[in-house]
Parts: structure tokens; sequence; C-alpha cells
């Protein structure tokens, strides 16, 4: 007898973690370290490109492009970094473009998680440059795209799978936001959300591994205080939490705005009758002017973000900041450039939420309105709309504050800005682009219905086995006769202890090629593969489509040579058009509870107009 299911390798209980996963998880957090290392040396270079074009010092220590003092030659400084940008794009690697995270999608879902090894050094190069020289983007995005980067260059080199590769780039990604912002636990489930799209043990661990490791790398940098510091918050009263989800509506209708806008700059870019590498240069341009009259509006701008929550900034000021940074970033985007996501739509975001706090709590004084609430509120609201990374845009808001009663609103508003994007946007800014490229994002992380039904839920127990010593030609007779079951397409094979053989397809039976004195044992060309009855559909399905077949016999969990059914590709069909049959019948029987009254009503009516008055 050939291998049974567990010599097959694929019919048994799969373990939830072994030996390949303490090896993703080492190098997880080789990696989380390296990639913390990136994130202070991306913010260094930063500033040395910054204070070299803004200051005309070579410097590494922080430097602001906002209180500069260069005049109108701040026009010409993202210029120039936008020329550079693009040259690097066209020489380089077309791949420095955007902010990253959509092509991480892209490579993840149709290109196994390969990402270029050359992406590794010119993203975070060229993001650098565009950044230093005023661009207003956040280090973030590109720190993330080069934390992927590098994760799957380290499966490439080492020969791993798509899955384990997939791992490793999540975790790289997980680990360089967590290194950026000092908050792990978003950071993970920012890459469930957009990356993984899976939470299973395999995957989690090494990516939770790699995005602790990289946020205590953070402290060894001295780096141990809230991105956004805000003052302490006070519980929401009950009509207020109404208001921040409030909040969170308006803003998730924001979030499809800005989404929007940034495709359609993006779109007019494409009609421009010039090469793309000029583009960058020439949405620079925009940086320039707006950053002449509002110089806030350039460079990574946290500060912006931490004013705002505080609630420190004129009503003037932050009308003047969320709208000139979302043109200027906008244009940036969409022209192509080098740079992130995050902090540009946590700027708009936070000073839109206060701007409506502020109105709120002018209208209605009585409710105890805090606007620093409705800004923080905004901050994550947006991103939560615009990316529909939820439970990471409710966390983050915490980590980056450590305010823990902000996290009812936070919830609350989140949820709603959720709501709106889901309602009016069939992509995200995160998807979009590679959907219009034919690639289908998953939205939505169902538990698969064929790992929930066991075989032996399913597999018939009536079962027409065929005795390995029977000759070809009594078979054929028995199956011109016409007998029940003898118009099966498969047949299993055993010998005279019943034990499992092989099984013959009724085309090799009928073979006029095949010698009908020959006995059935000798074409039985290879092990048989069975499935327990105790295993799911979806092994059952890996083993058809791993060796090749289309059905399988059904043996028994405690005896595997003894075969009680059989199971075939129709079977597992069936089983899943059970699952629709019952999804169908639910919604046609809300359908008809939900128009009942309305019949009821309509035949009231009928009755009392065909009723004889007195």
């Amino acid at each position: 007898m050939g291998p049974a299911v567990h010599e097959a390798g694929i019919g048994e209980h799969q373990p939830l973690v072994d030996g390949r996963v303490v090896l993703i998880s080492v190098l997880s957090i080789a990696l989380a370290v390296f990639a913390a290392c990136v994130a202070d040396l991306l913010l260094r270079l930063i500033y040395l490109i910054t204070n070299f074009s803004f200051y005309g010092r070579f410097s590494a220590d922080f430097a602001d492009p906002t209180t500069q003092h260069v005049g109108l030659f701040v026009i010409a400084i993202p210029v120039i970094g936008g020329i550079i940008v693009g040259l690097m794009a066209r020489y380089g690697s077309e791949g420095i473009r955007g902010h990253g995270i959509p092509e991480a999608m892209e490579q993840v879902l149709v290109r196994q998680s390969k990402i270029p090894a050359r992406l590794t050094f010119l993203k975070p190069l060229s993001a650098a440059v565009a950044i230093g020289t005023g661009g207003p983007f956040g280090a973030e995005g590109p720190i993330i795209a080069t934390g992927g980067a590098m994760g799957s260059l380290i499966g490439q080199i080492l020969k791993t799978t798509a899955a384990e590769r997939k791992t490793l780039l999540a975790a790289g990604a997980a680990a360089g936001m967590a290194a950026t912002f000092g908050s792990p636990v978003s950071a993970v489930l920012l890459a469930i959300e957009l990356l993984l799209f899976e939470f299973r043990p395999r995957s989690f661990i090494p990516v939770a591994l790699a995005s602790s490791t990289a946020a205590g790398m953070r402290f060894l940098f001295n780096m141990t205080y809230p991105v956004f510091a805000m003052p302490v918050l006070h519980h929401a009263a009950d009509l207020s939490l109404a208001v921040y989800i409030a909040v969170g509506a308006i803003v998730g209708v924001a979030s499809v705005f800005v989404t929007e806008a940034v495709y359609l700059v993006e779109d007019a870019f494409d009609l421009l009758p010039i090469h793309w590498m000029w583009w960058p240069a020439i949405g620079a341009v925009a940086v320039g002017v707006i950053g002449y009259f509002a110089p806030h509006t350039l460079g990574v701008g946290y500060d912006n973000i931490a004013q705002a929550i505080s609630n420190s900034l004129t009503l003037k000021a932050m009308a003047m900041l969320c709208i000139l940074k979302f043109v200027s970033w906008a244009i940036a985007l969409g022209s192509g450039t080098s740079g992130g996501t995050l902090a540009p739509l946590f700027t708009i975001g936070s000073t839109l939420g206060a701007l409506l706090g502020i109105a709120a709590a002018k209208l209605m004084p009585h409710l105890g309105i805090d606007p620093r609430v409705a800004a923080l509120v905004g901050m994550a609201a947006l991103f939560a709309g615009a990316s529909r990374a939820l439970l990471a845009s409710v966390v983050f808001a915490f980590e980056t504050t450590l305010q823990p009663l902000g996290l009812l609103p936070l919830l609350g508003g989140c949820t709603a800005a959720y709501f709106v994007s889901c309602a009016l946007m069939p992509t995200t800014i995160m998807t979009k682009k590679i959907a219009r490229r034919g690639v289908r994002v998953p939205a939505e992380y169902v538990a698969d219905f064929l790992d929930q039904v066991l075989v032996g839920e399913v597999a018939p127990r009536e079962i027409i086995c065929l005795n390995a010593d029977q000759t070809l030609e009594e078979v054929r007779r028995w199956i011109d006769s016409s007998a029940p079951g003898s118009t099966h397409q498969g047949f299993p094979v055993v010998d005279q202890d019943k034990r499992l053989m092989g099984v013959l397809t009724r085309r090799t039976l009928l073979n006029s090629a095949n010698p009908g004195d020959k006995k059935l044992r000798d074409f039985i060309t290879r092990p048989p593969v069975s499935i327990s009855a105790d295993a799911t559909l979806r092994m059952a399905a890996d083993q058809m489509v791993n060796f090749d077949i289309g059905r399988l016999p059904v043996v028994d969990a405690d005896a595997p040579q003894t075969v009680i059914g059989i199971i075939t590709r129709s079977d597992l069909l069936r089983a899943h058009r059970r699952r629709l049959t019952e999804v169908t019948q639910a919604e046609r029987s809300i359908h008809l509870a939900r128009f009942r009254p309305n019949h009821r009503k309509t035949r009231d009516v009928e009755e009392t107009a065909s009723t004889p008055k007195g």
C-alpha cells in the first residue's frame, strides 16, 4: 500500500507553528533592528538635506524648513528636489514613485512579495531628497516601504515560500512604522489590514515580534516621548460623544474627497505632453509657491499635528493649514514624486477635526465639547476613511498621544468615517491605483467555509469498491450490466483484506488498449492518495490540487487503510452551494420581512375600499 494521509503531507491538520515559524520570527527580529536603524538614518538624512537646502550648512541635526528665510528661493528648492527625484525614477527605478504602500500591496497580491532589491536603497534616498527639499510628506511612508522591501529581499535570498516572504515584508513594514512613531500595536494592525490580508499565528507572531523589537530600538535612541504630545483629556459626556461620532462621519466624507482629488490630480498629470520624469518638478512648483505664503506646509510637519490636537493654533492658522497642506500634498503626490501619506492625512484630519470641534462647541456650549478630542478624532478618522485601516487608526492615535480617555470617541468617530467611506467609495487611497491595473484587493477577511466542514459530513457513505484480484473483463461486464453504482467515474480498489490499494477511473477500465485478462492490481501505477474523515474540505481540496486528481477515497481516522467513503470535486461544490443557499434564504427572509408590513397595509386598504358603506 502507498502513503496514507499523513505520508502524503497535506491531509493532516497542520500545526499552528513549527520550525519555519521560529526561523521567520528570528529573521523578523533582525529585520526590525535594521528597520529601526534605517528610520533613524533616514530622519538624519532628511535633516542633512534640509540643512543644506534651506540653511546652507552641512549638519544632520534637526532642521525645520518652516523657519528658513530664503525668500523667493523657497520656490526653487522643491523644484530642484523634484528634478532629482525624477531622474532617480527614470534611471534608477520607477518603483520609487508614490508613497510605497500600494506598490507593496501589489507585490504581495500578484508578484509573490518579490520587491526589486534596488528599491531598498533608492526609495529612502529619493524620499529624503523630496522631503528634505520641502516636500509636504512624512518620513513614515518611505520607512515602511523600505522595511518591507528589505524583508522581501531577505526572503528572496533565503529561498522562502511566497507566504513566508509576505510575512517578512509585512514584518519589515510594521517595524518601520513602529520605529518611526513608537506605535507597535497599530503597526501590527496596519500590517494585517493592508499587507497580510490574513490573521493567523504563522504570520502574526513574526510581525508582532518585529514591531515590538523596532519600538524597543526606538527607546534606545532616547525617543521615549509620545510623538504627538497633548494635554490630558477628560471623559467624553454622552451627547458630546455623539458629536465626536458626527465629526468622524463628516471627516469620512472628507476622506472620500481627498482620495478622489489625489487621483484626479494624478490623471491630470497623465495628460501632460511631457515625460513623467519632469512631473515631480512641475508639482514642486505648487509646493514652493504655497510654501512661500504658508511655510508650515513644507516638510514633515509633525509639530503641526501636535499643535492641532493641543488646540494651540488660531482658527485662521488651522483653516489655512488644512486647506493649503491638502492642496500642496495632493499636487505633489499626484505628480508621482516620492513621499508618504500618513503625516499629511493626519495634518489635514486633525485641523479639520479641530475646526469642526470649535464650531460645535460654539453652537452647543452646554455639551462640553473639547476641540482637542475632535482634532484627535479627525486625525485618525481621515486615515481610517481613506485607507480603511480602522483598528490601526484607532490604536495609532492612542499610542502616539498616550491618552486612554480618547479611545472611546476615537472608536466611534473612526467607525463612522469607515462606514461613510465604505458606502461612498469602492476603493481606497491605498488600493485605487492598483485596482486600475486590474488587481483585486481583498476587502473582507472571513473564515474559509471549506475549512469549517469535515470530510465525513459530506462524503457519501455508500461506496462501491473493486477487488484487486478481479480481471478487467469481469469489471467491464459489470459496467455493461448497468448495475447500481456502475456509472461512477472512479472506483477504489482494495485487496483481500479490504485495504486500499489505489483508485482506477472509468476511462482506464474501459480503455480497449488494456487487455481484459489482466487483474486490476496490474493497472495501479501509483500509491493511493486518501483523506481522513476528520479532515476538512479545505484539506481535501488541497489534496486534489496537489495530486491532480478529481476524487479521494475517505478512510477511517483510526484505521487509515480502511475505505469508508469517497469524495469528489462535485461534493466540494455541493457543500459550497449549501452555504450559498443558506445565505440566499436568509437574505430572502429578511427581504420578505421588510416588505410584508407594506403588503399587509395595502391589503387592509383594499379590503376597506371594497367594504360597502353603512
